[in-house]
């Protein structure tokens, strides 16, 4: 499989092969969020999906970003993300681990009382 690189954050995955176009899109979502130690589902005009990632590359990070936009299948996958966050906003979703985490307001709360770095580590995405 070819990654992109995405501008200066982790990788930005292109949709796989026609074998899986027929996938659910939670089965999809479930799929590629255990697919790395972080995940985040975005869309490339989203401010706040650029601060999610700017925070996570800030720490050393590099997440694999599934910019939604970018996917012909995005519209579904937002979907699935909307139900599974139980929210009318589908991103940034971030994902750690394999585990939803929540949007920005979820990490962000992670991050300021201090238990998004021990994530990170449990999920090998840091190293400190």
């Amino acid at each position: 499989m070819q990654y992109q690189t995405a501008d200066s954050w982790g990788f930005y995955v292109p949709m796989r092969s026609r074998s899986r176009s027929m996938e659910d899109p939670m089965e999809r979502v479930e799929r590629l969020a255990s697919e790395s130690a972080v995940v985040i589902f975005s869309l490339s005009s989203c401010c706040m999906c650029h601060a999610v990632k700017r925070l996570f590359c800030g720490m050393g990070v590099n997440p694999t970003v599934y910019e939604l936009d970018h996917d012909p299948r995005g519209k579904e996958i937002e979907r699935a993300l909307m139900r599974l966050l139980g929210s009318s906003s589908a991103v940034p979703t971030v994902f750690i681990g394999g585990k939803l985490i929540g949007s920005m307001d979820r990490v962000m709360a992670s991050h300021i009382n201090g238990s998004l770095v021990p994530l990170l580590k449990e999920a090998g995405a840091l190293w400190l």
